[in-house]
């Protein structure tokens, strides 16, 4: 169907030109939304929540669990929000997961290009998460800012890598990140762990203590799943755990005045 107007033909009435058609200079002024190009919502339809990330002495892991919300529906439980970029850099997201989609389209395209050079090179941690703050600034105004934000961590040449990258133009690097909801109640815990003592905290206790906080979200953040992934990344590469499950324990809540049919 021709959408635009002026190609319909002469108005009947020369009076009457509901669409201001004629006279025929105001055809090149005419615009037809229809016809201008791709439209670009900026309101996030499927979403995830948040991101964690901390350094250990071995390297870089970050943890997000695998539910993508549809509005306020818990609707999609089995979404992997970490995805490896190369062979040492892995990137999780938090908010509209089409973008998150399109980003993981873009990175492919990027690494694939850097492999047919065959130079011996790729693309470490630094250079994708400095890549992606130029992509998301660029792209800002088909996105939402408030909710778009990654994670970019990796390990390369003996350096380890934690950088945070969002469509407001923030960029920084730190030693613990976490985004979405974790940025407020998950960082505490990260910090008091993690920051000053990255250099002696095993594999193990940061394994732990991303259990632990992994957690807490769940508990609070109404948007979080009780599954998550774990991405570890060290100089032997990108692993990225299958699901794991979170133990939880709601017997506490019998004791809350007001939880469930408790009236008095």
């Amino acid at each position: 169907m021709d959408h635009f107007p002026t190609n319909w033909g002469r108005p009947r009435n020369d009076a009457f030109d509901p669409y201001a058609t004629y006279p025929l200079h105001q055809r090149a002024t005419a615009k037809d939304t229809f016809a201008e190009g791709v439209q670009h919502t900026q309101q996030p339809i499927v979403t995830g929540t948040s991101v964690i990330g901390i350094m250990f002495k071995d390297g870089v892991m970050l943890a997000a669990d695998n539910l993508a919300s549809y509005g306020s529906l818990a609707r999609f439980k089995d979404i992997q929000r970490l995805h490896p970029v190369g062979s040492s850099t892995v990137l999780g997201a938090s908010g509209d997961m089409s973008d998150f989609q399109a980003l993981q389209a873009i990175l492919d395209d990027l690494t694939t290009d850097e492999f047919t050079y065959q130079d011996g090179h790729d693309l470490g941690p630094a250079e994708v998460h400095e890549y992606l703050s130029r992509v998301m600034y660029a792209r800002r105004s088909k996105m939402d800012p408030l909710w778009n934000s990654l994670l970019v961590g990796g390990f390369r040449d003996g350096k380890r890598f934690l950088g945070y990258v969002d469509l407001l133009g923030t960029t920084y690097s730190a030693p613990s990140i976490a985004t979405g909801y974790g940025a407020y109640i998950a960082i505490p815990l990260l910090r008091a762990a993690v920051d000053g003592k990255e250099d002696t905290l095993t594999e193990d206790a940061a394994r732990a203590l991303l259990h632990e906080c992994m957690r807490v979200l769940f508990y609070r953040d109404a948007r979080s799943l009780d599954k998550y992934q774990l991405a570890t990344v060290t100089a032997d590469g990108v692993r990225i755990s299958d699901q794991i499950p979170i133990e939880t324990e709601w017997r506490f809540a019998e004791g809350i005045r007001g939880y469930g049919a408790q009236t008095q």
